[in-house]
């Protein structure tokens, strides 16, 4: 039976370890109605416990496989040339111990580092003055100005990490989520060129 598949391989799936990764998870497939369930269901890469936590599929592979099913059909591929199987191991129970270790040195990290930063830039001398400008008095701790001020700087990290707890408050990406994509981005073209690289040495080993 011949026909054209037309195939768009996804950039990352996450697998559990031992899984066989079929061609439907690993891409998008468009082909003839007859055959794309059966395609969707080719055995794309089987996960065993020698395979590390990333593993690289390139696009012939997957040509290999398609072409192993049916000689006939002609393969077009769209899109990126390789597609990251990451494996994902079942989490650990999370230590109360240590959670609340860590907790504690993140919250007396980050109060010590505000603290710092507001003794470098003069805070409390610029809320006094401040207070002597607007009322015309002195207060050696002007409260009028620091409870607001301490007030607004939470509720500012709040709307630049754009979570309370687990809740988005808008579908906007925070900053931190817009650095942490581009940190995983490069993150997946770096283990895609070095895999490269391994399978260039490997042949010319051969």
């Amino acid at each position: 039976m011949e026909g054209t598949v037309y195939l768009r391989l996804r950039l990352k799936v996450q697998v559990h370890s031992g899984s066989v990764v079929t061609l439907g998870q690993l891409a998008q497939v468009i082909a003839p109605e007859q055959v794309l369930v059966d395609l969707q269901q080719i055995p794309v890469h089987t996960v065993t416990p020698d395979d590390q936590n990333i593993i690289i599929v390139d696009v012939m592979k997957v040509i290999a496989e398609i072409q192993k099913y049916n000689p006939t059909l002609e393969v077009q591929t769209i899109g990126p040339s390789q597609s990251i199987i990451e494996v994902v191991f079942r989490k650990k129970k999370i230590s109360i111990p240590l959670f609340i270790c860590v907790w504690v040195l993140l919250f007396v990290g980050a109060g010590m580092a505000i603290m710092n930063f507001h003794e470098d830039v003069s805070m409390r001398e610029v809320h006094q003055r401040l207070y002597t400008i607007i009322t015309g008095g002195q207060d050696p701790h002007p409260l009028l100005f620091q409870i607001p001020y301490s007030l607004g700087l939470g509720i500012g990290m709040i709307l630049f990490f754009n979570h309370v707890f687990k809740k988005r408050i808008n579908e906007e990406p925070s900053p931190l989520e817009v650095e942490m994509f581009k940190y995983q981005q490069d993150l997946d073209n770096y283990v895609m060129i070095h895999e490269n690289k391994e399978s260039m040495k490997h042949l010319d080993d051969d």
